[in-house]
């Protein structure tokens, strides 16, 4: 066995049965493990998806929200057993893969149309 297939045959026992499915500009609510002290809880970050980036195991996407007038941007790896679950609240209609535009833009104009089908 080469070492190409040994690294496969790892990430490939690393990733997620079920994958959730979503798209750049779609708004979602990432339901992340966070872990204080001996406690453990769920905590809900809720934004719209900025980019997605990497493939395999190393998948991640990128989540922006507006917390009291300040953008915060998180970015989670896909394939973590730290993320719950991602649940797409509105699919968005882009026309391209990363959405870095939205970070100069303010109020009605840092929307994304919503994609109805």
């Amino acid at each position: 066995m080469n070492p190409t297939e040994i690294i496969k045959n790892i990430e490939a026992a690393q990733m997620k049965e079920a994958a959730p499915q979503f798209h750049v500009g779609d708004t979602v609510k990432v339901y992340g493990k966070i872990v204080e002290g001996n406690r453990e809880r769920i905590q809900v970050f809720e934004g719209i998806v900025l980019k997605k980036q990497g493939s395999s195991n190393r998948e991640t996407f990128t989540v922006r929200k507006l917390s009291n007038g300040v953008g915060v941007e998180k970015t989670w790896p896909l394939h973590s057993p730290n993320v719950e679950k991602v649940e797409v609240i509105r699919r968005g209609k882009v026309r391209r893969a990363k959405l870095n535009y939205l970070r100069q833009r303010v109020g009605k104009r840092a929307k994304v149309k919503e994609l109805v089908k």
